[in-house]
């Protein structure tokens, strides 16, 4: 018997992400889950921001986009979610987004993550590198990647099983 109580979705605001938190939340719905949105703000959004290396030297900068990225993570959990899913928001400034990933599942005790996938190949994978494999090498739990698009086996629709009962 699989049983998952806490389901980890990781964000950049993408349209895979959005699809990510689609199956997300339909994951969570079907296990009573609770779901946590997570968004990572990379330690290379704030070096355009440095200061003699010190990004720390401007604190209207940071929070700033505190503000401004943890108001659009909040926007993406709808009241709904929050209270059938007990959702949440999760922001982490200025690490590398698979590794704050990986540390908050492993802390958190996550039993799924469900992320994007851009699916890069060639020269920009090799040069841009790719965040959703990072995490699937090293997540303490297992992790479902979502590539858009592709066949999508999530639907907003209710089926014909779940409402003739």
């Amino acid at each position: 018997m699989i049983t998952m109580q806490k389901i980890l979705v990781a964000t950049d605001f993408s349209e895979c992400s959005e699809i990510a938190l689609t199956y997300g939340r339909a994951i969570a719905r079907q296990f009573n889950a609770c779901l946590r949105v997570m968004h990572v703000v990379e330690t290379s959004a704030a070096e355009a921001f440095q200061v003699g290396g010190y990004v720390t030297a401007i604190p209207a900068v940071q929070a700033e986009l505190e503000s401004s990225q943890g108001a659009r993570l909040d926007a993406l959990v709808s009241d709904d979610d929050r209270r059938h899913l007990a959702a949440g928001t999760v922001l982490v400034m200025f690490q590398p987004p698979a590794q704050a990933v990986v540390e908050y599942a492993a802390r958190e005790q996550v039993d799924l993550i469900v992320v994007g996938t851009h699916g890069r190949r060639g020269l920009a994978h090799m040069v841009m590198g790719s965040v959703a494999e990072r995490i699937v090498r090293t997540a303490p739990c297992p992790v479902l990647t979502v590539h858009h698009p592709e066949r999508e086996f999530v639907t907003t629709e209710p089926t014909a099983s779940t409402t003739s009962t």
